[in-house]
């Protein structure tokens, strides 16, 4: 299923927003809030309101020190929320690493898989390929898990993200996932490493990563340690530091942005194309 793409009139072309609904315990940001079934698809409703043009659902936190969520905890939570929203005709991402989750989520209606760990098992790979599904395929420099603490260098983690996608864009194409189907997600924050510089030189670096590898580029910079870090902020006040990086990747020509906040981001693109019209006006 096809999310709608708005037009843009000049310049920059409006990325696909896609609205973040932690259905879990301890996310870092709203941990508790949208656990139940009807607290969850209330929040996705008013996410599509404000200009989410797709709902990723994410049944297990990912943050460092998160809580381990079985597969089942995570059908669990995904369940009615997933029917209801899919029976409704949003355009819904699963947000899991984990192989029953994943399928569970083909099986019921999901658009997208989103996998933090990249889709890593080459023996899962020709069931992917039959669900139809458009699949993240995610970097960290973890590899396996949830994000943890750890001092990278940048530019050796921008070289692993070139290789990372390389590699195992390559290996999803053999087993018969169709490229179409594929969006690249370089990752940000913890997932890059514990200091700014790994994610501020990834995000400076995205049009080169999308002329790469000529693939959809999904950016989730929405309140994310690093620039939490840079600029002194706590998750209640990050508000403004996250749009700059959300309208620098739509500027660097993201695709889709991961966003807690789509209102702010819609009203922000919105402003941004009416400047760009007039200066191309010549207002």
């Amino acid at each position: 299923m096809a999310e709608h793409t708005p037009s843009s009139p000049v310049g920059i072309r409006r990325p696909s927003l896609v609205g973040i609904v932690n259905i879990t315990t301890d996310s870092f940001s709203d941990g508790n809030r949208y656990l139940s079934s009807d607290a969850a698809v209330a929040h996705a409703h008013r996410l599509r309101s404000e200009g989410a043009d797709v709902i990723e659902l994410g049944p297990a936190a990912s943050h460092p020190g998160a809580e381990q969520v079985t597969e089942a905890e995570e059908i669990g939570r995904l369940g009615d929320v997933l029917d209801q929203l899919v029976a409704e005709g949003v355009p819904v991402s699963v947000d899991s690493y984990q192989p029953a989750t994943q399928l569970f989520a083909a099986a019921h209606g999901a658009a997208y898989l989103n996998d933090i760990q990249g889709f890593d098992d080459p023996d899962r790979y020709e069931a992917l390929a039959a669900t139809g599904c458009r699949l993240v395929v995610m970097h960290s420099v973890q590899r396996h898990g949830p994000a943890t603490k750890v001092r990278t260098d940048a530019a050796q983690v921008c070289r692993g993200i070139e290789e990372f996608f390389a590699d195992r864009l390559a290996a999803l194409e053999a087993a018969g996932v169709r490229r179409d189907r594929l969006v690249i997600d370089p990752g940000l924050g913890y997932f890059l490493g514990s200091s700014p510089e790994p994610s501020l030189r990834t995000l400076a670096g995205l049009e080169q990563l999308k002329a790469r590898f000529d693939l959809p580029v999904l950016i989730s910079p929405s309140r994310k340690s690093f620039l939490r870090t840079l600029t002194g902020s706590t998750v209640s006040g990050i508000g403004p530091a996250t749009l700059a990086a959300e309208l620098y990747a739509a500027r660097a020509g993201a695709d889709y942005i991961r966003t807690h906040d789509v209102a702010a981001l819609r009203d922000a693109l919105t402003v941004f194309e009416a400047l760009e019209a007039a200066k191309e006006n010549g207002w």
